[in-house]
């Protein structure tokens, strides 16, 4: 069984920066991770791609709206996965769930599919 726990959601002003941790727990077996993966999803709005990562690091990849301002990375001793969010918009604001891949498929990054578990989420808020 693996578990993704999200945090480090808030409320931040337009231009403000935050720092999202997803946190995995294997409580039973052993499982390897391929590839982790954020994704958000706004009120009334169908959950987006945010940014993946392969667990190498070899392969990243971000949504266009988010590039250039959010940057994924990974910590393999601590199973971590962080997202860090700079110069934030309104248009940011969104649960922003973690996900990971653990069955290898050659299913398309930005697709949920891809990815065997997921988080609760941790919102996030910018204001205007």
């Amino acid at each position: 069984q693996v578990q993704l726990i999200e945090s480090g959601g808030g409320l931040v002003e337009t231009g403000g920066s935050l720092k999202l941790t997803c946190v995995v727990d294997v409580s039973r077996g052993s499982y390897r991770i391929s590839s982790m993966a954020w994704f958000r999803q706004a009120p009334g709005k169908e959950r987006e791609f945010v940014a993946s990562i392969r667990w190498n690091a070899l392969n990243i990849y971000y949504a266009d709206s988010v590039k250039g301002r959010f940057t994924i990375t990974r910590d393999n001793l601590d199973d971590t996965l962080y997202l860090q969010m700079n110069s934030l918009k309104p248009e940011d604001t969104a649960l922003y769930f973690c996900a990971a891949e653990v069955v290898l498929s050659n299913t398309p990054y930005y697709a949920e599919d891809k990815y065997d578990y997921w988080g609760q989420g941790t919102q996030v808020t910018v204001s205007s």
